[in-house]
């Protein structure tokens, strides 16, 4: 019988006692720990450290590629990746710094404009890597500074950006400096033994210039094999014995089934959504002891889970039917 925490029946008035929610599994599915890459990700990571380029990855949305920046900072011993979440209205400046020009218009002739800039992800790598005697000047609540330091910073999803917005960065990136006008337009510079670690993320919705390419390391990540598949989901959800596990194996089964071309799917499930599919299956009552395929309600119930469209839903169903049979 299904788990329920929620039933869609209570009435006004009646006393009950809901059921506990179960505890939030989210840091074990991102902890940097469980990320298994690629040899060939692993080789071009090297070569992008040696070399001091960014490392451009693309990849299936929920490959891995925004997770792996945080195995990469875990494995070098750094803090988090500093993050820039790329936008369509994202400038080249707004990777260092933004300055909220209304707020110092508001403000008066008693404030500074650093008060009003706030230092992000490649500013604040490139500040941290300098001694704080070279950067007491820029340091504002926007920053808790730890340096002298080195750190990894994700610039994800760039090609959501205008066109110009990688090319505006092809000084910046390859010299690892920028400047502000609103502070005396004064050249930051990172510190060369401490330069910071990008790693940029693509989803290939648009084509980067071939300019900006040439200046970084790129990789493709490509799609596991079963084998390589289960070893990843092993890393991250509790399961004893996998060889025996008839509803792991017939789970990764149906995954399958669905991400096949004959299958149809406009948005095929990815490896992040199989991992939250395997997570929540006995959270709502399915039995690890039994086979998946007896647990129709189950399986159809979360069926939301990998599918993400009303076409892909009933074209899904109809795969699931079949296989249920």
């Amino acid at each position: 019988m299904i788990t329920k925490y929620y039933t869609g029946r209570r009435r006004k008035g009646e006393i009950f006692d809901p059921e506990p929610l179960p505890g939030s599994t989210q840091r074990k599915r991102d902890d940097p720990d469980g990320y298994i890459p690629d040899p060939g990700l692993v080789m071009a990571a090297n070569v992008a450290l040696i070399l001091g380029q960014p490392l451009l990855l693309t990849g299936e949305p929920g490959v891995g590629k925004t997770s792996f920046a945080a195995s990469l900072a875990r494995d070098r011993k750094l803090a988090e990746p500093l993050r820039f979440e790329t936008k369509s209205t994202s400038e080249a400046r707004d990777l260092f710094y933004t300055f909220d020009m209304l707020s110092r218009f508001k403000g008066g002739g008693g404030e500074t404009n650093l008060q009003h800039i706030t230092w992000n992800a490649l500013g604040e790598a490139i500040i941290q890597s300098q001694t704080r005697d070279k950067v007491s000047h820029l340091l504002n609540d926007s920053i808790k500074y730890q340096g002298p330091c080195q750190s990894v910073v994700l610039i994800d999803e760039i090609d959501k950006a205008p066109r110009d917005f990688p090319n505006d960065l092809l000084n910046e990136i390859y010299r690892k400096f920028f400047r502000v006008p609103q502070i005396d337009n004064k050249e930051i510079q990172a510190n060369e033994d401490l330069l910071p670690i990008l790693v940029l993320t693509s989803n290939s919705e648009t084509n980067l210039p071939d300019a900006f390419l040439r200046r970084c390391i790129y990789y493709h990540i490509p799609f596991p094999d079963r084998e390589k598949l289960l070893e990843i989901v092993m890393n991250r959800i509790e399961v004893s014995d996998p060889t025996a596990d008839g509803l792991l194996i017939e789970a990764i089964d149906l995954f399958e089934q669905l991400r096949h071309s004959r299958a149809g799917l406009s948005k095929p499930p990815s490896i992040a959504e199989l991992i939250e599919w395997l997570d929540v299956l006995p959270k709502v009552g399915a039995d690890h002891g039994s086979s998946l395929k007896s647990q129709r309600e189950v399986v159809r119930g979360t069926l939301s889970v990998l599918v993400k469209t009303r076409d892909d839903r009933q074209l899904a169903l109809k795969i699931v039917d079949g296989w249920l049979k």
